[in-house]
């Protein structure tokens, strides 16, 4: 099933998607017709209580950048008010001169969990989306640290929405693409620390809340984003992701908030 969060008639909703038709998911909002796509406002995926990350989780990538594979995951956070869905601007702050894509595949937490065993873990997902972990490399060279690079507003899209079956997590290709020409190709196969091991780790450490977001790590291809762009992340059997990416100053004329 691929489910949407959106807005319809001043109402925000989680709804199935069903060819070019939703079905409320909310059975206390008295929604029990199929609603046009065109007649609804698509929202972020999720709002979830946080966006934990694993770092260098693809071999490949950690050469790319100069880090030593690690012997555990490496985690870090994105802020909450960094989720934007499919279709909304990635807004390149003014103060940066570089901000790189970096095309993941997202876990999404179904069950509140903490302490789960890796082979317990497919029972708290709810499921997976496509994430642009979008990054200012140079904020995180000189800081050396994640919390500024990783943490703009619009850093972090999630969706196109979240397929709650997938086949093998563990065997998925993925890419990122830039104005349609292929920059980052992988495969979910490559990485360090499985997805079900990730979220296992990240639960002996925190509690992890219904609509909290793991982005489970970037392959090798990283690079820039440029005003204008259109950057494209594609995961097999669970979603295309789609952005435009604007400068800041252009972005602050618009009015409309993204909810």
């Amino acid at each position: 099933m691929r489910v949407l969060r959106v807005q319809y008639q001043g109402k925000n909703f989680y709804a199935a998607l069903i060819k070019d038709q939703v079905m409320c998911l909310d059975k206390t909002l008295g929604l029990d017709q199929p609603i046009a796509l065109t007649d609804i406002i698509p929202l972020p995926t999720v709002t979830p209580t946080k966006v934990v990350c694993a770092a260098v989780n693809y071999r490949p990538h950690a050469e790319e950048i100069g880090w030593a594979i690690p012997d555990e995951p490496v985690i870090f956070f994105k802020p909450p008010t960094a989720v934007i869905g499919t279709g909304h601007s990635i807004i390149l702050p003014q103060n940066s001169a570089r901000v790189d894509y970096e095309g993941e595949l997202a876990v999404i937490i179904g069950k509140t969990c903490r302490y789960v065993a890796p082979q317990d873990v497919p029972s708290y997902i709810f499921g997976y989306a496509c994430a642009n972990d979008v990054t200012a490399r140079d904020f995180q060279k000189k800081d050396g640290l994640f919390g500024r690079a990783k943490g703009f507003d619009t850093f972090c899209p999630i969706g196109p929405w979240i397929e709650t079956e997938v086949d093998d997590v563990n065997n998925l290709r993925l890419t990122t693409s830039v104005n349609g020409e292929v920059k980052q190709e992988g495969n979910t196969s490559d990485m360090i620390f499985d997805p079900f091991t990730l979220v296992s780790f990240i639960s002996t450490v925190m509690t992890l809340n219904p609509g909290d977001a793991i982005l489970t790590g970037t392959p090798s291809g990283i690079g820039p984003l440029t005003p204008g762009d259109e950057v494209h992340v594609e995961i097999e059997g669970v979603g295309l992701l789609s952005n435009s990416v604007v400068l800041e100053e252009d972005a602050l004329a618009s009015t409309t908030p993204v909810q």
